[in-house]
């Protein structure tokens, strides 16, 4: 048994006894529809929403937004980009992407986040390496607070999980607010069923 193997099964035996996860409260829904909440406060963090009838509408936006230059993967059937995005594709390979396009499976009215798993990203990098993020988000998959993500099943059963709640931001050099510092430099959320 290597030195790795012997410290590993140390802390695997030193493991502390599984307990059952704390039931988390469900709070009181404020006023208001839940997308026109989602909207006001992803457009607080910096994001923003538009609305598209069809897919050919959401290739036409990206076009029109980022230009027929533009590197694009996507992780949603429909749009093809001209960057492959396979489970097997290495996340560094993702560094020069300009736009990535997923489907986000919900969104959270409170905080304007969209929720993805592996299943979402299917390279987890792209949700951090692109310089725009495209979100496709159907209306009635809003749920109204972040107490109701962890009732959710997708929740538990994902291996990997985030929130994302507008573009990258900092503040902390001299006060003055720079997006895209390290991350997504803008994050559009795309109605869509």
């Amino acid at each position: 048994m290597t030195t790795r193997d012997a410290f590993l099964a140390k802390i695997r035996a030193a493991q502390p006894a599984p307990r059952p996860r704390p039931e988390v409260p469900l709070f009181s829904v404020p006023e208001g529809e839940r997308r026109a909440r989602f909207t006001a406060a992803l457009a607080l963090m910096g994001g923003t929403c538009v609305e598209a009838q069809s897919i050919d509408d959401v290739r036409a936006l990206i076009a029109a937004r980022f230009g027929a230059d533009a590197v694009v993967a996507s992780a949603v059937d429909g749009i093809d980009g001209n960057r492959t995005l396979t489970p097997d594709t290495p996340p560094a390979s993702l560094q020069d992407v300009d736009v990535g396009v997923v489907r986000g499976r919900f969104g959270v009215a409170e905080t304007g986040s969209v929720w993805f798993s592996e299943a979402e990203y299917i390279v987890n990098s792209i949700g951090y390496l692109v310089q725009h993020l495209v979100v496709l988000l159907d209306p009635a998959q809003i749920v109204d607070g972040l107490q109701e993500v962890y009732r959710r099943a997708d929740f538990q059963s994902a291996r990997y999980a985030v929130l994302v709640t507008g573009p990258s931001a900092t503040a902390d050099i001299e006060g003055v607010l720079i997006r895209g510092a390290q991350g997504v430099r803008s994050l559009t959320v795309v109605w869509w069923g």
